[in-house]
């Protein structure tokens, strides 16, 4: 078939213009190589002067779709131009086609992360109060996936339509497209209900990434959030799956919907003989040389008493949750360590009087 596509290209330019037709190719492929090595090396010179992080992500996120691109336009325009025609060289036109959209549809993939990674360098996820980032995180990667997702199927739509074939089918299938989309729509009616789910929370948003939520009576962090479903890291490391419809229809707690910061609690059950203000004097004592407190709650309240014991209630604030969880358990350590120390005899107890019979 080779020899075959060579003969006819010699029975084409007999007269000896094949080999200016071989040139020709050869010298539209170097310049679409030198073309696209010129800007690039532009963009990378642009970057280094300015320390401009975007012209770093523009090279790394549309420097091989953009190439991809080039070439298969460079030989695309060979073929249109110089080989005769067969049914090889039609087979070839038609892979370019396909090739052309897979590098369009890999470019335009590439501009919406880089405008998602471009934006996301103003804000930090790292800081201890990060809802602004964490709310714009979120709608950035929901609506960065419904585009994507979008654009691929609008791609293969388009691939697809190239066959003869398909085409012909696309077109009789149409007549019954009614039929056919009440069918799809019962189908399909549950991964749509998702999906709107994703909408709905890239708008309203219940949930950002790294919320910290109780779900299913398990606490853990938000740590992706796709069109269909939600990953909930668990404190233990174990992930939980839920689909997005669950956080539109179901309740559930949302620690940092507001701000990070949260308060904890520390429950102490003493004797009636316990002095509170000693406690008092000790909680802020422990509170003051922890890291994990950030100096704005510090309260000790009696907040309920039995025939047995009293109720202690310390109350502190810290900048996230588990900043307010190793605070807590410090605080409720030390305290049971100072009334073991120093008030024994005020720790929750049984007494039996004895009467003379």
């Amino acid at each position: 078939m080779f020899e075959e596509l060579m003969n006819q290209l010699v029975d084409r330019y007999d007269d000896g213009n094949w080999q200016s037709a071989l040139i020709t190719s050869i010298l539209i492929l170097a310049v679409g190589i030198a073309i696209h090595i010129i800007a690039y090396t532009l963009i990378k010179r642009i970057g280094n002067k300015s320390q401009n992080p975007v012209f770093r992500l523009i090279r790394k996120k549309t420097k091989n779709p953009s190439l991809g691109l080039l070439l298969t336009l460079a030989l695309y325009i060979i073929l249109f131009a110089f080989a005769p025609e067969n049914q090889l060289v039609e087979a070839g036109k038609h892979l370019l086609r396909l090739l052309v959209i897979f590098f369009i549809t890999w470019l335009l993939i590439g501009g919406i992360k880089l405008g998602r990674d471009a934006v996301l360098l103003r804000y930090d996820l790292g800081e201890k109060d990060n809802l602004k980032a964490r709310r714009v995180y979120t709608q950035l990667r929901i609506m960065e996936r419904i585009l994507i997702f979008a654009l691929i199927v609008i791609a293969v739509s388009v691939a697809l339509m190239t066959f003869e074939q398909i085409r012909r089918v696309g077109v009789s299938l149409f007549a019954s497209a009614g039929v056919a989309g009440i069918i799809l729509g019962f189908a399909a009616q549950r991964m749509i209900g998702n999906v709107l789910a994703g909408f709905q929370i890239a708008i309203s948003q219940p949930i950002r990434i790294d919320d910290v939520v109780i779900v299913e009576n398990e606490w853990g962090w938000i740590e992706e959030i796709n069109l269909t479903y939600v990953v909930v890291r668990i404190w233990d490391k174990r992930r939980l799956i839920v689909p997005t419809t669950y956080f539109i229809e179901k309740p559930f707690q949302n620690w940092t919907r507001v701000s990070a910061d949260i308060l904890g609690t520390v429950f102490i059950y003493t004797d009636y003989t316990v002095p509170v203000d000693k406690l008092r004097e000790e909680l802020t004592r422990i509170l003051q040389s922890d890291p994990n407190w950030d100096g704005k709650v510090n309260v000790l309240q009696v907040t309920n008493s039995t025939e047995r014991t009293m109720e202690l209630r310390a109350l502190m604030s810290a900048a996230d949750s588990p900043s307010a969880w190793d605070l807590r358990v410090h605080v409720r350590e030390k305290l049971i360590e100072f009334l073991q120390k120093n008030y024994p005899e005020s720790l929750p107890r049984s007494r039996i009087e004895m009467t003379p019979g």
